[in-house]
């Protein structure tokens, strides 16, 4: 009679463990897909890494770039290449912003690739302040799509990559974004040059 509460016991156990039911395994979040940023985003974003090397430098140039592993949202781009200068050192810092690892050559976030003498001027190409890009490449690329002349070249050439490059020259007098239908400056036939400052339009260029 003293080993009934124990069988008693045991038994019921086995029936509590029997009815327990495996815990279901978690869900995944599924991947949250990359969105590009414009280029005044990205463009801060290499600045406070290029201040850092030197609290005065200036910006020469910036240029986004083309993955198959982002998607393409015109006036954004996943990944931007800046080029900063230094009046006091004489230099130039290059960095890339990327929203992924793309070895060998670009690394997710703010990487520097180059550190180049600077003399001054790179071509028809001037250093400028960060403080003078108030407009941003989002809405560029709105005013460069409105022209009619960009709606009647969209229209012939439906598709076409959008490239952006910032850059100050002698042809106007504030920093200028230039918003190319094509991968390339040399590669493209049709462009159009928006006011960095102002974000007001400038020039077609064929």
């Amino acid at each position: 009679m003293r080993k009934l509460p124990l069988l008693l016991g045991g038994l019921l156990l086995l029936l509590t463990a029997c009815s327990e039911q495996p815990a279901a395994p978690a869900k995944k979040e599924p991947a949250k897909p990359l969105e590009p940023v414009t280029g005044q985003s990205a463009l801060f974003k290499m600045y406070q890494v290029a201040r850092t090397w030197d609290p005065r430098a200036l910006v020469l140039k910036m240029e986004s770039m083309h993955s198959a592993e982002i998607p393409e949202v015109p006036g954004k781009a996943g990944m931007w290449g800046a080029t900063f200068t230094s009046p006091d050192q004489g230099r130039s810092h290059t960095y890339t912003f990327s929203l992924i690892e793309e070895l060998p050559s670009l690394h997710k976030g703010v990487f520097q690739v180059a550190d180049e003498v600077f003399s001054g001027k790179k071509g028809v190409t001037q250093p400028f302040l960060i403080a003078a890009v108030k407009a941003d490449t989002d809405a560029a690329y709105e005013t460069a799509k409105s022209q009619p002349k960009a709606v009647e070249y969209d229209k012939k050439f439906p598709g076409k990559p959008i490239t952006i490059l910032l850059e100050k020259n002698d042809r106007f007098p504030d920093p200028v974004w230039r918003i190319i239908w094509g991968e390339s400056v040399g590669t493209s036939n049709f462009s159009i040059f928006v006011d960095a400052t102002s974000g007001g339009f400038l020039e077609i260029m064929h």
